[in-house]
């Protein structure tokens, strides 16, 4: 690996005393299939979240109890249930994604829809006089109009992106390569 290429990785660094404290107590599956510990997850997420976006991470799980699996095995079965805990993460924000579109498409029609029953209205009284009641009433009309459009251009502008980069950011952890190293070789 180049100077440039290891400098891309971001390594996080767990320092346990066994591998089951990285998963969630109650969860009684094996190792590949089981769920981190929500401690475990946001500590993993909260220093994913310090590593430049565009740099690609790596797991190094230190453990301070020997086991009587080898680092290579440790690293594979707590590797692939890391890389399976992620990838649910990502399939369920791409759902809510999916949901936040579909509510931004209804929230849409509903608030064009009503901009322009509002400005009907609005230039419907207009046309009634040219007191400033009128002209209020048709003001206070588009302005509701527009306020209408408020949530869908929420969803569309700021809400949308912000779960896309949820979802590239637990895409880099779903494919994140996982190494167990056990006490006698803590040092490297």
């Amino acid at each position: 690996m180049t100077d440039r290429a290891a400098a891309a990785v971001g390594r996080i660094e767990l320092k346990l005393r066994d591998v089951a404290q990285l998963f969630h107590t109650l969860d009684p599956s094996p190792f590949r299939e089981r769920t981190l510990d929500a401690t475990a997850e946001q500590f993993i997420v909260g220093w994913a979240s310090d590593v430049p976006h565009r740099a690609e991470l790596e797991l190094l799980v230190h453990l301070s109890e020997p086991r009587k699996e080898s680092e290579a095995e440790l690293s594979a079965l707590v590797g692939e249930a890391v890389r399976n805990h992620f990838a649910y993460l990502v399939e369920a924000k791409r759902r809510e994604y999916r949901a936040l579109m579909a509510r931004g498409r209804t929230s849409l029609a509903i608030g064009l829809a009503f901009l322009g029953v509002c400005v009907l209205l609005g230039n419907a009284v207009a046309r009634l006089g040219v007191s400033p009641f009128f002209l209020l009433a048709r003001e206070s009309l588009l302005i509701g109009g527009w306020v209408a459009m408020w949530r869908p251009l929420e969803i569309f502008l700021y809400d949308s992106w912000v779960l896309r980069r949820a979802e590239r950011d637990l895409a880099r952890l779903a494919r994140m390569p996982v190494r167990v190293a056990l006490p006698d070789r803590l040092a490297h």
